[in-house]
């Protein structure tokens, strides 16, 4: 198969139509998207992705008011949140319809609903008669891409059809939440900041599963990592013990002089969070490019986007 790379919604639009699967741009991470009410559809999710079946995927939908098509229930807590953030990086676990397909889900009695913020996304789903289900657009387990470039990368030749939006502009996937007895339930860290969650919902609690039995997306113990292994702790503790070694360097912010480090990368020289979540996965694939022996990093301050970013390196350095 050849991949094709382009802007026209009509032809991204036919393909999905036929049942084919398409990568397309959001303002969080591109995603690898089908029609969500067709099982036959999202089974070649999982398959082009081999991601495993028990991993939920999250649906995209154009608009807020879409939600009660899918969801059997919409709390009133999540319709604020909903006012507020979306669209936009924010996706609401809420109790399914039978209308979306057990296999979305993974078999659970919830589904996962997100109206992303990309205007060439959005304009498609508006032509579509269907949402779309659209996880991550790399293989399971691999860094997340941010550009049309990393997905040709990586899926080049198993689709037919990358949707280009240009780089993303969040560069983390989204935060995931839900609501049990009227308090908010944060299932993932991603691109809204629990701070800002908690200006809206009051005070949130945190459920970062890092098991092999996924609640929501993006709950695995090893996810978003490269293929050399990553090690994270004090920088200059873990050069000087590796320091035979080639060494592949993602700082916050500070750069590093030593004569092991092969390439580093900055994710913020100026100490922005949110310029480093945008930047964290790029550097990443620029590391795990490089002919190096490992690849060492170090937390964020845990405030804002930092615990997103954070919450990835410690999957991604998971054994």
């Amino acid at each position: 198969m050849q991949t094709q790379t382009g802007t026209s919604l009509e032809t991204a639009a036919q393909l999905l139509e036929a049942g084919a699967i398409v990568a397309i741009p959001t303002e969080t991470v591109y995603g690898l998207a089908g029609n969500a009410l067709d099982p036959a559809a999202v089974t070649k999710i999982f398959s082009i992705k081999n991601r495993p079946a028990f991993n939920p995927l999250i649906v995209h939908l154009h608009s807020v008011g879409e939600m009660e098509k899918y969801a059997a229930e919409v709390p009133a807590l999540i319709k604020r949140l909903a006012e507020k953030f979306s669209p936009g990086p924010l996706t609401y676990v809420l109790p399914k319809k039978d209308v979306v397909p057990d296999l979305v889900t993974a078999g659970g009695d919830t589904v996962a609903l997100r109206i992303p913020a990309h205007p060439l996304t959005r304009a498609l789903l508006e032509r579509l008669p269907f949402p779309l289900a659209a996880p991550s657009a790399n293989p399971f387990g691999y860094i997340s891409p941010v550009t049309a470039a990393h997905v040709e990368q990586q899926l080049g030749g198993k689709i037919p059809y990358i949707l280009d939006g240009g780089a993303c502009e969040v560069g983390l996937e989204s935060t995931v939440v839900t609501v049990q007895e009227n308090k908010l339930i944060v299932l993932r860290l991603g691109g809204v900041a629990i701070e800002e969650l908690e200006k809206v919902a009051g005070k949130s609690v945190l459920q970062l599963n890092r098991s092999s039995n996924p609640q929501s997306p993006g709950q695995l113990k090893s996810h978003y990592a490269p293929k050399h292994r990553l090690l994270l702790g004090d920088l200059e503790t873990l050069i000087e013990k590796h320091s035979e070694k080639k060494i592949g360097l993602l700082s916050f912010r500070e750069k590093f002089d030593h004569a092991a480090i092969e390439k580093q990368r900055q994710l913020s020289p100026s100490g922005d969070l949110d310029e480093a979540a945008r930047n964290l996965f790029t550097a990443l694939r620029e590391l795990d490019a490089a002919d190096i022996d490992l690849i060492l990093a170090e937390k964020l301050p845990a405030e804002g986007l930092g615990r997103a970013v954070n919450d990835r390196l410690l999957r991604a350095a998971a054994e």
